[in-house]
Formats: structure tokens, sequence, C-alpha cells
């Protein structure tokens, strides 16, 4: 069942229906609260619910105020699809998305509607809006998201892995790579294999690995029997939680390097993990950077801090919001809050960061051939050490614009 969940706050004030539809726009937000990457999209949604009702009350857009239309579709991409139908019929300006089948579903919808998305899918796919690679499937102009592509993400971790490796004094590396058969994990796979084959890995098949939790000992046991001593983990959440335990149980040998939804705090004292690498676009929460004061107080309005910290998957929900929204005041300079004005905020620039989020909200360029916002990756280690997360930061990897990586 659909869940809706409909909020205007203006200037912190209860406000009429008719007082609040007077100068508001829409905004539609698909949130998975209910299905299998729940266990991120919890984090993530409210990032984007707190940040928007925060902007409400301090004045909205220069006054006007965003109506935010959030629907727990539960990973569902017909569900998606329909929540899309039903929010353009209602004039819809712009769309908080949420995961990868649903976002590269709704391409042609969106370019044909000329309707805005800020996805919290980073699939490569979304990256070329011009078809400027001749081996892009679909053009997509109107898709934008906060943070470095999943192909950039796993391209990273190779070339770290390749550094770490040489300096292990071992020349001829072993990648696998894991997930489900599923188009969030897919999306990076070809190109991250490809790049770890550059970079003078021995790249085997991948192993597929089913989206929810289960016993994974004969994955593991694959993986130890195949040599690999880098292996990348495409999944999110339970998932991930349930193949590091399995494979802790065979004794699986190996570094696991994960996506940027499988890494944070929770999935590291869920798993027991130790030395495991995952990719941030953001710092984590209580970092001492300028724009955590921000941060703080869209937390507090809301109340998200008071019973324990958000992840770092939180803080990005903020910085994709608050693009959006940066992007609005541009609009409505140009004649209104519209999604070709919007588009245009979005594509002009370069290396922004959302005013109050400095430290926060990595840099950032998009331009009309490239929606590639960055290509910078931090990587981090984290470890459980008595029943906490320590996490530290390994390194920042700047990856080339290279023409044949844009689109995928």
């Amino acid at each position: 069942m659909l869940k809706t969940i409909k909020t205007v706050l203006a200037l912190g004030t209860m406000l009429s229906a008719s007082t609040a539809y007077a100068d508001s726009v829409l905004v539609g937000h698909l949130v998975d609260y209910t299905g299998p990457t729940a266990f991120v999209g919890k984090t993530y949604g409210p990032g984007i619910k707190d940040a928007i009702e925060y902007v409400n009350a301090n004045g909205g857009i220069d006054g006007t105020m965003i109506e935010l239309d959030q629907i727990d579709y539960a990973y569902k991409v017909p569900q998606a699809i329909a929540a899309y139908k039903k929010w353009k019929s209602k004039g819809m300006v712009a769309l908080q998305g949420w995961g990868t089948g649903d976002t590269e579903a709704l391409i042609s919808f969106v370019a044909k509607d000329k309707i805005p998305v800020w996805s919290a899918s980073y699939s490569g796919h979304l990256t070329d809006p011009t078809k400027k690679n001749p081996n892009t499937k679909k053009a997509a102009p109107y898709n934008f998201f906060y943070g470095p592509s999943y192909s950039d993400g796993c391209r990273a971790m190779v070339q770290w892995a390749a550094e770490d490796a040489k300096s292990g004094g071992n020349d001829k590396p072993v990648f696998v790579y894991t997930g489900a058969n599923h188009p969030y994990p897919n999306a990076p796979k070809k190109a991250c294999m490809e790049y770890a084959g550059e970079l003078g890995f021995n790249v085997l098949d991948p192993i597929v690995v089913p989206m929810g939790p289960g016993d994974f000992k004969a994955q593991c046991l694959t993986i130890k029997e195949s040599g690999a001593n880098y292996a990348f983990i495409g999944n999110l959440g339970g998932s991930v939680v349930s193949l590091l335990k399995s494979c802790k149980t065979v004794g699986t040998d190996v570094k696991y390097m994960a996506n940027i939804w499988g890494g944070d705090y929770k999935t590291i004292v869920a798993s027991g993990a130790v030395d495991y690498i995952f990719p941030s676009a953001s710092p984590f929460w209580g970092a001492d950077v300028p724009g955590m004061k921000l941060v703080n107080a869209i937390a507090e309005l809301s109340g998200a801090a008071k019973e324990e910290k958000p992840t770092h998957h939180y803080i990005r929900g903020i910085c994709s919001a608050y693009y959006m929204i940066e992007a609005m005041k541009s609009a409505k300079t140009m004649g209104g809050i519209t999604g070709p004005n919007m588009k245009k905020a979005m594509e002009t620039g370069k290396d922004r960061v959302p005013e109050g989020l400095e430290g926060v909200c990595m840099p950032s360029t998009w331009t009309e051939i490239d929606h590639r916002g960055t290509t910078v990756v931090t990587i981090n280690s984290g470890s459980a050490i008595d029943g906490k997360a320590v996490i530290k930061a390994l390194t920042t990897v700047s990856l080339p614009r290279r023409d044949d990586w844009i689109g995928y």
C-alpha cells in the first residue's frame, strides 16, 4: 500500500491549506522505508524531508513554499511510475528519486516532461545528458544526483586496491565483483570490471549474491576457492551483513570494498567488520567542518538526532535537497521555478557548494554535456571495535573525466 506523507511547513507557523497552496511548488519524493533497501532508505529519506522542512520554516524559496509529497513505494518500479504519473497530473516541478530501477525507468518520462530529478541512484547511466557517448542507451538530460557515480565509486575502489596490492608486493592481484542480478548492483559492474582489467587485475566472473539477508556460505566458499584478493560488494544493508558474517565463518581471506550505500557505521557494527573499505561523498556525523552547523540545525528541527546519530546517507540527502533548492532559487530569478529553468541553473557554475554547507557537500559541477557532478571519491576503512564502528579516511581518489566513461 502506498503511504503518503504531505508536509507544508511555512515560517514555523501552521498555515491553512489555501494559504499554503497560494504560493508553493510540488516536489515528489520517492522513499523506501519498508522494502529491500529500507536499511539505508530510512536514513536518507529523512535527510531530504528535514532539509525541505527547514527551508520552508525559514521563508522557503524567497517566499515560495515547497510542498513535499512523500511516498513509500517499497522499491517497486511499477509503484514508482504510478506515483510519478500522479504527481505530474498535479503539477510536480521536481522529483527527489530513490532507486536505480525506477530512476532509469523514468529517464524518458522526465526528459519528455522536463521535470528534473535528483536521485539517490548514482547510476553512471544517468550521467550522459546528450548521448555524447555512442554506448549510452538513453540520453538523460533531466537527471542529476549528488556525489560520484556508482561506476566511479567502484573505479576508485579498484584504483586504491591496485596501490594497496603493489605496496604488499602483489603484482597480479585478483578481483571479483559480487552483487544481486538487479539494476542497482549491476549498474557499475561492467565499468568497474573493465577498469580493474586496465589496472592489471586478474578479473574473475562475478558472483551473484541476493539483495536480502541470508546464508551466503556457498558464495563465500566460491570467493575463497577463487583466490580473490579483493571483492567488491554491490549490495547493501542486511545482505552485506550476512555476507561478511558468512565469509568470516568459512575463513575467507579477502579485502572487501563496498559501494557508497554498502558502508556505514550501522553495517560495520552489525557485521563485526574489520578493515572494511568503503567510499563516502560527505563527512560523517559530528565532523568539524563549517557546514555541520546547518546540518545540526536541520536535524534538531526534525528531532532526527535525538535518539541515534544519523549516518552519512542522511547528510547526502541534505546535500541532494539543497542542490535542488539552490536550483529553484536561481530558476525563480529567471522567471519561474520550472523544469527547464532548474536544469539551466544546475548546468551553470563550477565547483558549487550550497550556501551554508561548506565542507559538507563536495564541490560539484554539472554541464550541458556532462552530468557527473564529481569524480572525487573519499575512501575509508571501518572496523568494529568493542561494539563501536571506528572509521578512518584512507585517501581521496580524483578520477579523470574520460569521455568513454560518461554514461556508464
